[in-house]
């Protein structure tokens, strides 16, 4: 799934306290469903496994997933929950919300089952998340309550937006939570990555960050990519060349003279560095007159 697609078409969105007895017997939804736990405790039942839900806790609800509800210990449920399409479809603002089960559906109501599209994620999300850091979460979920309320001009694009940070912020955390060693460093690997950002004028080798971070360049270097997507070298190359592209199309000063100043050992090395990165020589950013 091309996570830069992502169009996503908010139908409902509620804070909603319910006191007990409180039960949502089997069923099924239409579409995907985030259900946050801002007090209480829940049972929550997904396809024949049981999860006990407590405050800080968010549950994903996946279409055509049987699920079922019940409170427990007595106390009230506060549940802020939204209900989505992932990408907004032309039947989109047509779909209700489902309190069915699948057996009492008919034909017409199965046609409008959205296609679970998080098996296509790099990382599959569970359906119930103790959250790490849930106060992130919750204000999120407010704040798209409080435009679906409000109805200002544009409310519909700013419930978008806010969803996506939401969107971004929970796979961040499930990806914290399957790479815990991950986060235990992560201050360490954004020192060294602000060093990487802050010495553009000479190249920079693993040992040095080795010594810097007091770990082994091999591990450093396996850490650095799980987190960033490349190795703190190649980090450092992209650093350089984007203040190169900057120089090159905001100042007059030759090609040679930049690239000697971003600690390249020649044009060559510094024109070869641009073909393997952008595919384009240096001077495709220099403006023509």
């Amino acid at each position: 799934m091309d996570m830069n697609m992502l169009s996503p078409y908010i139908r409902v969105a509620w804070d909603s306290i319910v006191e007990p007895p409180f039960i949502i017997p089997e069923r099924v939804l239409y579409d995907y469903e985030l259900m946050y736990v801002k007090e209480g405790e829940v049972e929550v039942t997904v396809e024949e496994q049981t999860f006990h839900g407590i405050p800080g806790d968010l549950f994903l609800f996946k279409p055509k997933q049987p699920h079922s509800i019940r409170l427990l210990n007595g106390k009230r449920l506060r549940q802020p929950h939204i209900h989505f399409d992932l990408f907004y479809q032309p039947d989109s603002p047509e779909v209700k919300v489902s309190f069915k089960p699948l057996k009492a559906m008919t034909q017409e109501e199965r046609r409008s089952f959205r296609e679970d599209l998080t098996p296509l994620l790099d990382l599959p999300l569970p359906n119930h998340i103790r959250l790490h850091q849930p106060i992130i979460i919750e204000k999120l979920l407010f704040d798209i309550i409080h435009e679906q309320e409000r109805k200002f001009p544009y409310h519909d694009i700013a419930a978008k937006g806010l969803f996506i940070q939401l969107w971004i912020q929970l796979l961040r955390e499930v990806h914290w939570h399957r790479n815990p060693h991950l986060q235990s460093k992560q201050e360490l690997l954004d020192r060294v990555k602000q060093y990487l950002s802050h010495h553009t004028d000479h190249e920079i080798t693993l040992d040095e960050l080795a010594r810097l971070a007091n770990l082994s360049k091999f591990y450093l270097c396996r850490l650095f990519k799980q987190v960033y997507g490349m190795t703190p070298i190649q980090y450092h190359v992209t650093v350089r060349l984007e203040k190169a592209k900057q120089m090159i199309q905001f100042t007059d000063l030759p090609l040679s003279h930049i690239a000697e100043m971003l600690g390249f050992q020649s044009i060559y090395a510094f024109s070869r560095a641009f073909r393997k990165l952008e595919d384009v020589p240096p001077s495709y950013y220099r403006k023509k007159s």
